[in-house]
């Protein structure tokens, strides 16, 4: 049994990633004054992977602060899905890559599975990682669009099994009568994402990076040398990473504006009988339905159900956590009624206007950098995103020249009108995603 979630709408609970972790890595608070090359803001995904892509690359004087403990953002509260993708709609930034760039960057999306993949084998990390994958529709609309989907994975991926079902044979893929049509990827998967998370970061730090938890920035001051100042040490360097995501808060004001905070909530049910797994999933995969808000889920390496979501059209955070997403779970497997909850928790998530990660330089400071933005898709594009950031902190690349000329849109009110601007928002996504066969 799970235990320590005592409180069903707190989102700060227990989650199933630190109840389960592999690795028990401490890393100091910051009580000294550092001169590093590169300093990283950040101990999520972004900010480990950078590390350990720079590190790889022979840049090693690397200092990672983090303010809390390593993957208590977003890295250590999503549902683990590793799916095929780097953005919702990558016609969102036709206009401003065009035919090539778009080329290029769908080339790029269908990197991450294959780099975590190989991250996992090289270093032995201990990730729980388990292939397949199965993207859902409802009906004809969505349907048409799986049909898509399949000519464009089997092209990118040809020595991948990847099927589509309809009718009846959905039940191959997903045991829910929720369900007309299912479009199977083996080249995906799921992954614990934390012990993912510290499985790099124990591979940096055995390279040479520095790792400090429990090391709040108060202050930045740019310049050729950037110094960044905790409450009891400081660390000055060349280049600095904003690798923050949705715990930004403010501290650097022009990447700040660029995105806006929404909310998604996962449960973990009890450990289920194997035959219950083998219903629920006979590929033991992850899955997700191509709705412009989705659910997610896949079955756990312990046999339970990781079942995620988050609101569809009005923006706010339930008071009970395990009833809200249990109710969920339910339209999607009723006969799973007398299960138990154990676990239910939730977490802020940053998206940008477009749906498509951030990444980039400020214009009045090339040595400073920032990522953030995954709009909700974080565990496998982070792995794509920062492979193709280390290159533009380092040697410079024509994907990096790339993905950095998008442009970022500021969100105007985003604080004072968050729960607004993210209903109006969503409830547009749903209506325009019937047009584009997502609904």
């Amino acid at each position: 049994m799970l235990t320590g979630c005592n409180m069903n709408n707190n989102l700060d609970s227990l989650t199933y990633y630190a109840a389960t972790k592999k690795y028990d890595l401490r890393f100091p608070t910051l009580t000294e004054d550092l001169d590093v090359d590169v300093v990283i803001i950040g101990g999520g995904f972004s900010g480990v992977n950078t590390a350990l892509e720079l590190a790889e690359k022979g840049i090693t004087n690397i200092a990672i602060l983090e303010g809390r403990t390593l993957g208590y953002g977003g890295t250590g509260r999503n549902g683990g899905q590793v799916m095929a993708g780097i953005g919702h709609d990558l016609d969102r930034i036709k206009r401003h890559v065009g035919e090539k760039g778009l080329e290029t960057i769908f080339k790029i999306s269908n990197m991450g599975a294959g780099i975590i993949r190989d991250r996992i084998a090289k270093y032995d990390i201990k990730a729980d990682f388990c292939k397949g994958y199965g993207y859902l529709g409802y009906n004809a609309r969505q349907e048409k669009t799986l049909r898509g989907w399949l000519k464009e994975f089997q092209a990118a991926c040809p020595d991948e099994e990847i099927e589509l079902y309809v009718g009846a044979d959905v039940k191959k893929v997903i045991g829910s009568d929720l369900y007309t049509c299912a479009l199977k990827h083996m080249g995906g998967g799921h992954v614990h994402s934390l012990n993912l998370l510290l499985g790099e970061a124990k591979a940096a730090t055995e390279q040479g990076v520095r790792i400090f938890e429990n090391s709040q920035v108060v202050n930045v001051e740019y310049g050729p040398r950037v110094t960044v100042r905790t409450a009891m040490g400081t660390v000055r360097a060349s280049k600095i990473l904003w690798a923050c995501n949705a715990f930004l808060n403010g501290l650097e004001p022009t990447i700040y504006k660029k995105t806006i905070n929404t909310y998604a909530f996962q449960l973990m049910t009890e450990e289920l009988p194997d035959d219950l797994i083998e219903k629920i999933s006979p590929i033991r995969g992850a899955y997700s339905d191509i709705s412009p808000v989705i659910n997610y889920y896949r079955v756990t390496k312990e046999n339970r159900v990781l079942f995620g979501s988050a609101t569809q059209y009005l923006e706010y955070i339930p008071s009970d956590l395990k009833a809200w997403n249990r109710k969920r779970m339910l339209d999607v497997f009723p006969y799973l009624k007398d299960v138990k909850i154990e676990l239910a928790w939730g977490g802020p998530l940053s998206c940008s206007v477009n749906l498509f990660p951030q990444i980039g330089s400020l214009p009045e400071h090339d040595n400073v950098f920032y990522v953030q933005g995954y709009s909700g898709f974080g565990v496998t594009p982070s792995h794509i995103v920062c492979k193709i950031l280390a290159e533009g902190m380092s040697e410079g690349s024509e994907r990096y020249s790339l993905m950095s000329s998008i442009p970022h849109l500021n969100v105007v009110g985003k604080d004072k009108l968050r729960s607004l601007l993210l209903s109006v928002g969503k409830t547009w996504h749903q209506a325009s995603g019937y047009w584009k066969g997502r609904r």
